[in-house]
């Protein structure tokens, strides 16, 4: 059965849901407990578990996330809350070197069942240190397992299967997400890792959208079919960046033989650059035109609201690229 729960609240869900299914499950991070979380996503867990697995701590991304990862190869199932992604360098070496690693080096006898679940974009002028989106960061480093579920039913049904995994997870979960509403399963509703979502049906071009940029691009392909000459966008939400579902962005590309990526990282290197390469190397012989990337400016996300506007990628920037793909 299924009802209408916000982003956060389908996430709070499949926490308190794995919570109370397995006790080596608990939360660590700053603000989680008391507080219930900056964004309030973590609401009312201290009160119904207990400070011993909802846990308070130190302003330490690095300490966290080691304390973490201890546990994780001790037989628990720790999920860590960092506060805005911008903070991920912080716990750098934990994370790149050692939570990425630990099973390769090991020889496979060490799993890491850790689940860091990371605020990433830009809420509204909250500058430079606290707006970035840096999915992008981590997809080169093996080991890691990258998640950006866009809907309240993929974010509840993405982050329980990332938690009962046996490899480390980031999570990526936008802010502007977490007030949106949306139709999610009661119970143990589990998305898989890797298993990208046809979100609208289309066959002029291909849309990809990453994260916080799926309802924009709902919201261009409804312009661009809504104009004199109507053009039919497929919409994809990849849901998951590693593992990354490339035969359903290829069977797309070559039904439709244009693609647009949209995401909110930077242009440069962001996430939309490894998905145009690989639809390059497995899907250039159907593409009609050049691949196109609609992302945030190379610049600092400016304080300024109206500047973090220009910086920041929009539906109308997404009506454009496709207009641009189809001359």
């Amino acid at each position: 059965m299924k009802r209408q729960l916000s982003y956060s609240e389908a996430i709070n869900e499949a926490l308190r849901e794995e919570m109370q299914r397995d006790p080596r499950v608990f939360i660590l991070g700053e603000d989680v407990g008391v507080m219930g979380g900056v964004f309030g996503v973590t609401v009312g867990l201290l009160e119904q578990f207990g400070p011993e697995r909802v846990m308070d701590t130190p302003i330490s991304e690095a300490g966290i996330v080691g304390a973490a990862l201890g546990a994780a190869m001790m037989g628990m199932r720790p999920v860590v809350e960092i506060m805005f992604g911008d903070f991920l360098g912080c716990a750098g070496d934990q994370i790149i070197n050692q939570v990425a690693k630990a099973r390769y080096m090991s020889g496979g006898k060490a799993s890491v069942p850790l689940t860091i679940r990371v605020t990433t974009g830009a809420p509204g002028a909250a500058a430079a240190q606290h707006s970035q989106s840096p999915e992008a960061w981590f997809m080169n480093v093996p080991g890691l397992k990258i998640v950006c579920p866009a809907t309240p039913a993929d974010a509840k049904g993405l982050l329980k299967s990332a938690i009962r995994g046996e490899d480390p997870v980031l999570f990526f979960e936008h802010k502007m997400l977490y007030a949106t509403k949306g139709d999610v399963p009661e119970g143990d509703h589990l998305v898989e890792l890797g298993c990208a979502r046809v979100v609208r049906a289309g066959d002029d071009v291909t849309l990809i959208a990453i994260g916080g940029m799926l309802p924009q691009a709902l919201a261009a392909a409804e312009m661009l079919a809504a104009q004199a000459k109507p053009i039919s966008c497929e919409v994809i939400d990849p849901r998951t960046l590693v593992p990354l579902d490339l035969p359903t962005l290829v069977e797309s590309a070559k039904k439709t033989g244009r693609v647009v990526i949209a995401h909110e990282a930077h242009k440069r290197a962001g996430p939309g650059a490894e998905i145009a390469a690989l639809l390059s190397e497995h899907a250039v012989d159907y593409l009609d035109a050049p691949i196109l990337r609609v992302a945030a400016k190379n610049v600092p996300l400016p304080y300024a609201p109206a500047l973090e506007q220009f910086v920041l990628p929009s539906a109308q920037d997404i009506v454009q690229a496709v207009q641009r793909v189809l001359r």
